[in-house]
């Protein structure tokens, strides 16, 4: 099984910056405030190794976008937001003058839009670098446990790696935490190491 390397990693690190920068400037034009997102730590792990100390979550339940990539590599990605953040980047996002209670209506649409714009702009990012096809799915958003989140990571048996990036959003002087979660096969890695290799071969 080809692994990925620190260089590798430091490809990564690169591209997920630069797809960070752009989900950044879109997420500033719809809340009108500066959006920060930082640099995205990332690391590979077997998803049969995911758990609470390895994730650094500190809630009992997340909202949680997903959707599937395909391409010259495939993966399952899932960002997670804990729910109360969540709710604060909604509320963000549709106005401060909307409150508490009347934002569940507008949960799920406005945290698909949110998924969608950070999946998009890294995945992208990455297409665009390594210069290969990525499409994706709809997203779609359910809010889930802690228990729920890991027992599908760690249960998907095709896909036994798991491309992890922790980011921090902040949106003026609100502050959330955002993990972002690649499930991949063995071939699917495998691919991704080979596109990395031959970007790395021509820089």
């Amino acid at each position: 099984m080809n692994t990925l390397t620190e260089l590798h990693l430091d490809a990564l690190s690169e591209v997920f910056n630069v797809g960070a920068g752009r989900a950044a400037a879109s997420l500033s034009d719809i809340v009108g405030e500066e959006v920060r997102l930082s640099v995205p730590s990332v690391e590979i792990r077997k998803s049969s190794e995911i758990d609470v100390s390895i994730m650094g979550m500190q809630s009992d339940k997340f909202g949680a976008v997903h959707q599937t990539f395909s391409g010259t590599f495939e993966a399952d990605a899932i960002l997670l937001f804990t729910e109360a953040h969540a709710l604060e980047i909604v509320r963000d996002m549709m106005g401060s003058q909307i409150s508490i209670e009347d934002l569940a209506e507008f949960e799920q649409e406005a945290m698909c839009e949110l998924g969608n714009i950070i999946l998009n702009a890294c995945l992208s990012a990455m297409a665009d670098m390594l210069n290969i096809p990525l499409s994706c799915s709809l997203p779609d958003y359910s809010v889930a446990t802690t228990e729920e989140i890991f027992r599908r990571v760690s249960n998907d048996v095709d896909q036994p790696y798991v491309l992890l990036l922790h980011i921090d959003l902040t949106i003026e002087r609100r502050h959330s935490e955002g993990h972002l979660i690649f499930l991949l096969s063995s071939t699917s890695l495998t691919d991704l190491v080979t596109q990395i290799d031959r970007f790395l071969g021509e820089t």
